[in-house]
């Protein structure tokens, strides 16, 4: 099976952070931050833990408003993969369910997924090799099978924004491979990737890095 991605334009992946100041439960997360992320290109946002990584990508997401400064972003068609932990260990979906969630903003009211939504789903329940687990809930999977079904479901919005949150952790090394083959074709395609990470392949193979202290 074959899916075309589309091209995407490059403003629409452009983000200029300025003068952000972010706190959680009153410790101060970003003070000034200001930074731009490169359109149409991989992003690794690295640094230790607890420096913030996770939350500056659910700031470029939306999911917080700031204290101070503006975050511009070219597209309001945002995918944020949250890292698996985020995901109870009960949520009651199916694994398929939980992809076709990924399909959700290109549904009309009545949520019924039509051929182009399951075919999109298919192909990557194939490509992450989750074919036999489609009937299994969230929470019978190992956590490599979850992260990957995170992965599926991120990828299968087809957004010009793509914010990734420890892509790989918890994957073997050859579905780690493949899913940097296709940050790598999103990439190309004009999708904005940007990827909070510890991994050194993947830090390698982005174009541009954002160095949290």
């Amino acid at each position: 099976m074959k899916l075309i991605i589309n091209k995407t334009p490059t403003d629409a992946g452009v983000i200029e952070v300025s003068g952000v100041d972010f706190s959680h439960t009153d410790t101060t997360v970003f003070r000034a931050l200001t930074l731009s992320i490169a359109p149409g290109a991989v992003t690794a946002v690295t640094g230790p833990n607890g420096c913030g990584k996770s939350t500056l990508l659910e700031l470029l997401a939306g999911v917080h408003p700031v204290a101070a400064g503006t975050i511009a972003r070219g597209t309001r068609n945002v995918a944020l993969a949250v890292q698996r932990s985020a995901v109870t260990d009960s949520f009651p979906v199916t694994v398929t369910e939980a992809v076709m969630m990924g399909r959700w903003r290109h549904l009309g009211l009545l949520r019924r997924p039509g051929t182009k939504d399951r075919a999109t789903v298919e192909y990557w329940l194939t490509e992450l090799g989750l074919t036999d687990l489609r009937h299994r809930t969230m929470g019978e999977l190992s956590g490599g099978q979850r992260q990957r079904v995170l992965l599926a479901q991120a990828f299968a919005q087809d957004a010009p924004l793509l914010l990734l949150d420890e892509p790989t952790t918890g994957l073997d090394a050859d579905s780690a491979r493949l899913v940097l083959a296709h940050l790598r074709r999103f990439a190309d395609a004009g999708t904005t990737v940007v990827a909070a990470t510890h991994d050194c392949a993947l830090i390698a193979a982005a174009e541009h890095r954002v160095e949290l202290g």
